[in-house]
């Protein structure tokens, strides 16, 4: 049974990162003579509005039912993650730098079981919105409903057939507490006519294209969705921003 406690606990997980601890910092101890592409710098907006603004969930609350679930389907692009799991205080800073050392916990993909605060563990991209599925669902039938999953995905792993099925069976079976975040960068080798968000809409989504570093505009897309569809946000990133 959840406790008025730790459900306080999760509701204060929206607190803003301080001062103390900025994410760029933290980046460039996970940086370590390596040259971040868009891959990485693409998400860290995304990942900064979710962490201060959206997710409730911390430290303290990494195994409570009632946290909101982040998955991250864009396992390649984990060095951001860390340094916003350092920066909220999930993780000890100083395991960002030996991230990818033979006796690190902080592979080049995130370990569901070796890092507190990851809900998966991610390789083969395309699977990530599957499980989110997977994730929404079971919470569903547990009756807990005040719990979101969130899944941030690039466009490029749109081209998996994988994502597909799971947005027609999200849309299909109304998965309201499941969201996507879809960061485009242009990466993807397919396009989509009328623009990425229609291949979610067309499955009963709602979704929200905006500028993936307007943290204003991030955070009122990520919290547009209603009680009844799954909800799709796509961050578009322009080349050199």
């Amino acid at each position: 049974m959840t406790t008025l406690a730790t459900t306080t606990r999760v509701a204060e997980a929206a607190a803003p990162l301080d001062g103390r601890k900025p994410v760029g910092q933290l980046l460039e101890r996970v940086r370590a003579g390596r040259q971040f592409t868009s891959n990485v710098l693409s998400t860290l907006d995304v990942l900064q509005v979710l962490y201060d603004r959206v997710l409730r969930i911390t430290p303290a609350t990494v195994d409570d039912p009632d946290r909101d679930r982040f998955l991250l389907s864009k396992g390649h692009a984990v060095a951001g993650y860390y340094a916003l799991l350092a920066a909220k205080g999930f993780i000890p800073p100083d395991w960002l730098d030996d991230q990818g050392g033979p006796e690190s916990r902080l592979g080049d993909h995130p370990d569901r079981t070796l890092i507190p605060g990851v809900e998966i563990g991610s390789g083969s991209l395309g699977h990530g919105l599957g499980l989110g599925v997977g994730t929404a669902l079971g919470l569903r039938a547990q009756g807990l409903l005040e719990p979101r999953v969130y899944v941030l995905l690039g466009d490029a792993e749109l081209d998996e057939g994988s994502n597909h099925e799971a947005i027609a069976y999200a849309g299909a079976v109304g998965l309201a507490n499941l969201t996507a975040i879809v960061v485009d960068n242009f990466s993807a080798t397919h396009g989509w006519p009328g623009g990425l968000a229609t291949r979610f809409t067309a499955n009963g989504w709602t979704a929200a294209t905006v500028d993936g570093r307007d943290h204003t505009a991030l955070h009122t897309a990520l919290t547009g969705h209603h009680g009844h569809r799954p909800h799709l946000v796509v961050a578009v990133i322009e080349e050199g921003k």
